[in-house]
């Protein structure tokens, strides 16, 4: 019988056997699937997770999430083998900002002096013509470090952007991208389950549209999700975003009840791209060590400098 139709049992203790045998980490965002994710040595955002990676004596990463993700930490632990389970999953921020259209971009406005603030969600490419990256839990403070004297171009998201122009007061020009799973929450669809649920808060990911953060009780990042509800008196938390995070809030908040946040069209958020990834890709990822992220290493270096710049801000 082979693994692709074994128990899910056998296929977890391959797994880690496997791990074990390659002296391999498994990183799993909070987005991947309730299996990859209670397999996974260490579950969070994709910062947080590439620099977990680097605490560890791994020869080798398992990256469980999208390829922005893999190759940032391959950007950070560039002496480390990196794989991811499909090398298909990719990301529509990722896709909206081409780093040559980047490129393009800055030389035809190149008298405009832009510092360039990329949100993590894109390319290596894109991190190494930026002045400085952020994330969603920190872009706020990236921006009012930022030089007055300049002029800031937001990449890639315009959801995310705004929503740091109104934390902050400062005017930046918008890369028009998005994520296209956030933007299928609406106001209507966000004010439907608000009426199921009258007493639970409303938590939104900064991604969202305009209309559902103006409804939202929080907008915050995936980890400040699950402080926010940890604290909160509330029992029952409608959240707006992706369904991966539900996993985890309710494993760090037990006895609170998570309802995911309806889209326009479904029940709840699915990302086409994390859910490529399953048990069975991560076994044939550990097993041929394939697909792998490999970098230019000049791309890699420069690229790893506006991480740098937003950690020592961000200290």
């Amino acid at each position: 019988m082979s693994l692709d139709t074994a128990p899910s049992l056998d296929l977890r203790t391959e797994i880690l056997r496997l791990k074990k045998e390659r002296n391999a980490v498994i990183l799993a965002h909070n987005y991947q699937d309730q299996a990859i994710q209670e397999i996974a040595d260490f579950v969070g955002d994709s910062l947080g997770l590439a620099y977990k990676a680097k605490d560890t004596d791994a020869e080798v990463i398992v990256f469980c999430g999208v390829h922005f993700m893999a190759e940032t930490a391959k950007i950070v632990n560039p002496g480390r083998i990196v794989v991811l389970p499909d090398k298909d999953a990719g990301c529509s921020l990722e896709q909206s900002c081409p780093a040559p259209a980047l490129e393009a971009y800055l030389k035809k406005h190149s008298d405009k002096n832009y510092y360039v603030i990329a949100y993590i969600n894109c390319s290596g490419g894109v991190k190494a013509l930026s002045d400085c990256i952020c994330t969603s839990g920190n872009a706020v403070k990236i921006v009012n470090a930022t030089p007055a004297d300049r002029n800031i171009l937001f990449v890639p998201d315009a959801n995310l952007g705004s929503w740091v122009m109104e934390q902050t007061g400062r005017p930046m020009e918008l890369w028009q991208g998005a994520c296209y799973v956030h933007v299928e929450f609406t106001r209507d669809s966000i004010l439907r389950i608000r009426e199921q649920y009258p007493d639970a808060p409303v938590v939104a990911h900064p991604e969202c549209p305009f209309a559902v953060r103006l409804l939202a009780d929080e907008v915050c990042s995936t980890e400040k999700m699950v402080h926010y509800c940890r604290e909160h008196p509330a029992k029952q938390f409608i959240i707006a975003t992706e369904s991966g995070m539900l996993h985890r809030l309710r494993r760090e908040c037990p006895g609170k009840e998570f309802i995911p946040g309806p889209t326009e069209h479904c029940a709840c958020a699915d990302c086409r791209y994390m859910k490529l990834n399953t048990m069975e890709k991560l076994y044939r990822c550990l097993r041929d060590l394939q697909p792998r992220v490999e970098m230019e290493e000049s791309i890699r270096q420069r690229a790893e400098k506006p991480i740098l710049r937003m950690l020592e801000i961000s200290k």
